[in-house]
């Protein structure tokens, strides 16, 4: 799985996902903006750690959280606060930002803050959202649908080309099987590695229960386990959400990690890349 290598960001800290001598990438963060407290707090620890690693590594947090199963469910600050939190974190550490769009309105003003913008699966095939994103000037990872098929993802690629998009990030996050589950089949790493883009394997979000009673339920207990598949397999950067008390976060406490267990994961992970790499002559 050789890929095309993906500028996100400027300066010392821009990460570049993909290529044929690429590191394993690192997309993580909160699952939505609580405080600017807790985005400074996250990302001081993991630009430690990925540091540490050599890892390319992109902060990722949603300023808004539009598909939500309850009204009851949290969605944000707000906009304007939520993107200003982010900017807070770009302007402490200098690292690339990620987060969602949901809606063409809302790229704008999310690419004046982010580097890399963000489409959910529920709208990976909403066409104008894929060309407005491509249009910004700014790369754009897409998630698959839980409801497509990986080769479908040739013509999501295809759209943002046609576009001109800055680069493609492909992330899988699990398909749709039965009522309240996902499933990962790792062959879709593959097929979705036939477009030439760097492909990303959503960690929590596959364990997710979606629908699952009030709140979406999850399955944190086999984020590590599918990490170092997908990470065998040949994936070019690993996403993920964390938190230091998942149990009080205001989204997805169910399947974010605990910013504890972090450094074990990149640890197993690192080692699997490593294994993974052709030998050179000689050696």
């Amino acid at each position: 799985m050789t890929s095309r290598a993906v500028e996100i960001g400027s300066g010392p800290r821009k990460a570049v996902i993909g290529g044929p001598d690429g590191s394993l990438g690192v997309l993580a963060g909160p699952c939505v903006v609580e405080s600017e407290r807790l985005l400074l707090d996250t990302c001081e620890r993991l630009v430690e750690w990925c540091d540490a690693r050599r890892l390319p590594f992109v902060f990722k947090s949603s300023y808004k959280k539009a598909n939500r199963m309850s009204i009851r469910s949290y969605t944000g600050l707000g906009d304007k606060e939520g993107l200003a939190a982010l900017a807070s974190v770009k302007k402490r550490f200098g690292v690339p930002l990620v987060t969602d769009v949901h809606s063409v309105e809302e790229v704008g003003p999310a690419a004046e803050v982010c580097d890399l913008l963000q489409i959910p699966a529920f709208l990976s095939r909403q066409t104008e959202l894929l060309l407005a994103c491509a249009k910004s000037g700014r790369p754009v990872a897409v998630k698959k649908g839980q409801f497509l098929a990986p080769d479908d993802m040739m013509k999501v690629a295809e759209k943002l080309e046609s576009a001109a998009a800055a680069g493609i990030l492909l992330m899988e996050r699990g398909a749709t099987f039965g009522y309240h589950n996902l499933v990962v089949d790792m062959r879709s790493l593959v097929i979705m590695a036939d477009t030439g883009w760097p492909v990303v394997y959503d960690v929590t979000h596959s364990l997710q229960l979606p629908g699952s009673g009030e709140t979406t339920g999850g399955e944190r207990q086999f984020a590590r386990p599918l990490a170092r598949a997908a990470v065998a397999v040949g994936v070019d950067a690993v996403f993920f959400e964390t938190h230091p008390d998942p149990a009080r976060a205001l989204s997805d406490a169910s399947t974010q990690l605990s910013l504890a267990d972090v450094p074990g994961m990149l640890d197993e992970l690192v080692a699997i890349r490593a294994a993974r790499a052709p030998q050179k002559a000689g050696a």
